[in-house]
């Protein structure tokens, strides 16, 4: 089990349920370290005080917040630790509401609550069977890193899962970005419905980051003094570059069809057929050589039978 990241409980109602934060997501990025290029020696970040230039260790390092021009205050953990929120060591569930209203823009980072010992088993129990009856999330504040912050919790696989929100003023509007109305026909949304439907999967298990794997290949390649492997070719669609909107729809739903397979199945098959004037030609050709066959067979038939009866005369005589 992943180390603890926070420890407290969820406050629901009178009921209070002892749990602990365990990151429900792994960092599988490729990290480089910063290197003097001249003799690959490594670069160190230095915490230096302006004032009088000496480098701080981490012990002597807090947090200060300006209030004025050469006006800084200094705040402890323990003083953030002891503010009077009712949030501080809990996660506190404020309401109740139905999934489909939580824009997913607003989710965040998310969490797995475990139950933290035997006497949260039965309440724990009792919110997760709650959520997963109800079919609805619960809405709830805790305090993280420093501040207050909003959450939803959810149901996954038996387990309740923390999906930090941002609040409603910290996400922008899009309304500035969306483009100006256009006319879009029938027939093309249509073929994007049909897209769509051609594309559609029930499990997202089978992706996997194609950086992370090329990156580890140049990193091998280099290694072990082997080339570059090649870059892979540019997109056909240049940035910019007008289509025609339905043409491309229809060539992909051809291609979407054609991945699937004729029954559906995941899988491309490309039968190999001749064109129509491919066929015309080799017809042609095995006509023409079955006659030329034919030919040398009648001379060479009428050739033999000439043999034949100049060999009976010269026998007679």
């Amino acid at each position: 089990m992943p180390r603890p990241l926070w420890a407290g409980a969820i406050s629901f109602g009178l009921v209070t349920i002892p749990v602990k934060i365990v990151s429900a997501t792994e960092d599988h990025d490729v990290h480089f370290h910063r290197v003097h290029l001249a003799d690959m020696g490594r670069v160190r970040t230095r915490k230096v005080c302006e004032l009088d230039g000496e480098v701080v260790s981490q012990d002597e390092i807090g947090k200060g917040y300006e209030i004025a021009k050469d006006q800084t205050v200094a705040v402890t953990d323990e003083e953030l630790e002891q503010m009077p929120l009712p949030t501080a060591k809990a996660i506190e569930i404020a309401a109740f509401v139905d999934a489909g209203t939580i824009d997913p823009v607003r989710i965040s980072d998310s969490y797995y609550l475990a139950a933290d010992g035997q006497v949260a088993a039965k309440p724990y129990t009792l919110l997760r069977k709650a959520l997963q009856r109800s079919s609805k999330v619960a809405v709830a504040k805790f305090a993280w890193h420093g501040r207050e912050r909003l959450g939803l919790l959810r149901i996954r696989e038996g387990a309740i899962v923390l999906h930090s929100l941002k609040w409603p003023d910290e996400v922008r509007s899009p309304q500035e970005l969306a483009p100006r109305e256009v006319e879009v026909g029938e027939e093309e949304i249509e073929q994007a419905l049909q897209l769509a439907e051609r594309m559609t999967i029930e499990d997202l298990s089978g992706f996997h980051g194609e950086y992370r794997e090329a990156l580890e290949n140049i990193i091998a390649a280099k290694s072990e003094g082997k080339p570059l492997p090649s870059p892979a070719g540019e997109g056909k669609q240049g940035k910019g570059e007008v289509v025609d909107l339905m043409a491309a729809l229809n060539a992909s739903v051809k291609a979407a069809k054609e991945s699937r397979g004729e029954n559906g199945e995941d899988a491309t098959v490309h039968e190999m057929r001749p064109s129509k004037k491919t066929s015309r030609k080799t017809t042609a050709k095995k006509t023409a050589s079955s006659k030329g066959t034919a030919a040398k067979k009648t001379t060479a038939s009428k050739k033999t039978a000439g043999k034949k009866a100049a060999s009976k005369r010269r026998s007679a005589s």
